[in-house]
């Protein structure tokens, strides 16, 4: 049985002010270990707030604490070590759901969907998650089984209904993944499916936005390299385009949310960035001047929006580190009484769906230095009620300090990098590692809790991460600068990062080390072999070792619409660029590298399969005898397993002390 909140009240909070006694630094264990208490979650009202607690033995249970007395707690259900719940969801003031992952099956589409009372009473299994129908996932306690994996939960409605939403994929006989969906209504009760409009919908749909009503409006079509979206009026069967354009080369226009006016926000270009527009359904009009536009960075943000009203409250956002826009005054001012009382977190508000009337908000207080803690927040008395951090075990004064760099690449160009400093004063330059984010076209960095950056800080490593050109948030031109230069110009910016942490005085030269997962991988065996004069040794994991691989290989995952669009604008075309990816592909040029590498891969990976890690591993120890290779039969595209989680940051650790810390 978890023990009620109040217990942990005080001392959570008094944590960040007292001075810390503590000197062991952490295990890996206190970084990677599964949450503490996750999947923190608000009852519609504010009555009552959702909390996922680990429990002894890798289970984990979902607990519903009443807002107005803590000690007052149902237990919904308890996990087993085989499950993992990935989402939990109110439907409406007494009933909760949540989605559950069988860790015994890493296949996509394997996920349960199951709702219950708030006292854990009248649990309906809704969706399975198997293509076949299994008996494994939470036991006896299954009542049904009524919808297969080609649905899945899509959203909450806003009637205070039973109701849920979900999506019903559609397959092409060709993909592994789902070409489009359609989204319906599921009673959460007893089974029953309704359409959520009526009328024929767009072709090819990837994405929908539903109003205040839970009625779709808003559809997100990608087709031969276009993204196409349509609107639908309220009283209408029929969609109009509001736009479409190539989804690379055009100007960007993406629709990100809908407000209760009528009031469409989308992401659209504006002096080079990705800034936040209203666009009027009305007229079918742009506005002409941004809503929010930050310089230096495209808008990334989520809005904050109260459920009957269907009103915009604010926008939480990042741009350097995470901020909130409110506009409502209310809010505005519960915030900074909240950042009055916390002053050295980023504190981040979190409303139930009737936010305007809720008695509570959910703060999550956070930092470079310091994982989620969750906190209560008192609206009448300004109280804050302290619940759970998710890595308890973190001290803040032992992780380093985080902060956003631009350094110039050889050509000249600006990249924005975050450097986590390790804790205490340096008396010289110390050992460094290239950390490099996957994707590659996605943003790496933010000023947040980074569990991998402040490991290796923690361990007296300097960690510098690059958001090199083709990473997105820093403008269209910083991304398109990265079309097709994997192992070129992506490549240079990396080792350019870590010659400038060299002149900044961090970095010693003789000892820095690149790792990376995914294409952070590639990029790791590509450091290696094109830049051995700067890396000393690297760790990679689940990482691409040849690019024509992921054009041919059978065992991928990837799409027909990506092969044939957006990767051959990326990455390059396998027929125009075959002499690129001659010089580029890691598994071409093995021999070449000489340096200590550690290689990890999960076997049931389909992003990038494992062929990749064996076909490699096989050509470089032909030539290199200091090579360490991990298989993680239960695993897929990255870690999912606490003990595997833990298992590869020790022996990374192990792997970097006596290779890169030692090394003279």
């Amino acid at each position: 049985m978890p023990p009620s909140p109040l217990s942990r009240f005080l001392p959570l909070l008094l944590a960040a002010l007292l001075p810390c006694t503590a000197t062991a630094v952490p295990d890996a264990a206190a970084f990677f270990q599964t949450p503490h208490i996750d999947h923190v979650e608000l009852s519609p009202k504010g009555g009552y707030v959702a909390v996922l607690t680990a429990l002894p033995g890798g289970t984990a249970g979902l607990v519903v604490y009443e807002t107005a007395d803590p000690s007052k707690f149902s237990i919904v259900i308890k996990t087993s070590v085989n499950e993992n719940i990935t989402s939990v969801h109110w439907v409406n003031e007494q009933r909760i759901g949540f989605t559950v992952k069988n860790l015994r099956k890493e296949f996509e589409g394997n996920l349960d969907e199951m709702a219950a009372d708030r006292d854990g009473s009248n649990l309906i299994h809704l969706i399975s998650g198997s293509w076949q129908h299994h008996q494994e996932v939470t036991g006896s306690f299954i009542k049904s089984r009524r919808l297969s994996a080609d649905y899945a939960y899509y959203g909450a409605t806003h009637d205070g209904s039973d109701d849920i939403l979900v999506e019903h994929y559609v397959w092409n006989g060709v993909d592994k993944t789902p070409d489009h969906s359609r989204l319906q209504r599921l009673n959460t009760r007893n089974y029953q499916l309704s359409s959520t409009f009526e009328g024929k919908q767009p072709d090819a749909v990837r994405g929908w936005l539903t109003d205040a009503r839970d009625v779709p409006r808003v559809a997100t079509s990608v087709r031969q390299g276009r993204c196409i979206i349509s609107y639908r009026k309220d009283s209408d069967t029929s969609w109009a385009e509001l736009s479409n354009n190539n989804c690379l080369q055009d100007e960007r226009f993406a629709p990100l949310f809908l407000d209760g006016d009528e009031t469409l926000y989308v992401q659209a270009s504006h002096k080079g960035y990705g800034a936040l527009f209203r666009y009027d359904l009305r007229k079918m009009k742009l506005a002409s001047q941004p809503f929010i536009a930050v310089p230096g960075f495209d808008f990334s943000g989520s809005p904050e929006i109260d459920g009957p009203s269907g009103k915009l409250l604010g926008i939480h956002m990042q741009t350097d580190a995470g901020t909130t826009y409110w506009l409502d005054p209310v809010l505005k001012a519960d915030q900074a009484r909240i950042d009055a009382a916390l002053p050295a977190t980023t504190n981040t508000i979190h409303c139930p769906q009737s936010c305007l009337s809720s008695p509570v908000l959910l703060v999550v207080s956070s930092s470079d230095r310091q994982p989620d803690q969750y906190i209560l927040y008192t609206r009448a008395s300004g109280k804050l009620a302290g619940l759970g951090s998710q890595h308890p075990d973190i001290d803040p004064q032992q992780m380093g300090m985080r902060d956003l760099h631009r350094y110039k690449a050889r050509d000249g160009r600006e990249i924005p990098a975050y450097v986590t400093l390790p804790p205490g004063k340096a008396d010289g330059p110390r050992p460094a590692i290239v950390l490099t984010h996957g994707g590659p076209y996605v943003r790496g960095g933010y000023w947040d809790w980074d569990a991998e950056a402040q490991f290796l800080a923690s361990r007296g490593y300097v960690v510098i991460q690059p958001d090199y050109r083709g990473s997105t948030g820093y403008g269209y031109d910083h991304f398109k600068a990265g079309w097709k230069q994997w192992g070129a110009s992506m490549q240079d910016d990396l080792a350019d990062a870590a010659l400038w942490a060299t002149k900044q005085g961090w970095a010693d030269p003789k000892r820095i080390a690149i790792m990376g997962a995914s294409y952070g991988g590639y990029a790791t065996l590509m450091g290696l072999i094109k830049h051995p004069e700067i890396y000393r040794c690297g760790v990679e994991w689940a990482g691409v070792t040849d690019i024509n691989l992921m054009f041919t290989s059978s065992q991928s995952d990837v799409s027909e619409e990506s092969l044939n669009y957006s990767m051959r604008t990326l990455v390059g075309d396998p027929q125009q660029d075959a002499a690129l990816f001659r010089t580029n592909s890691p598994l071409l040029r093995a021999a070449e590298l000489k340096q200590p590498l550690l290689m990890a891969h999960g076997l049931e990976d389909r992003r990038v399969p494992l062929e990749h890690a064996d076909r490699f591993r096989s050509a470089v120890k032909q030539h290199n005898d200091n090579v360490s290779y991990i298989v993680y039969n239960n695993e897929g595209h990255g870690w999912r397993h606490e003990d595997n989680r833990i298992d590869f940051w020790k022996k990374t650790e192990a792997f970097l002390e006596r290779n890169l810390r030692q090394a003279k």
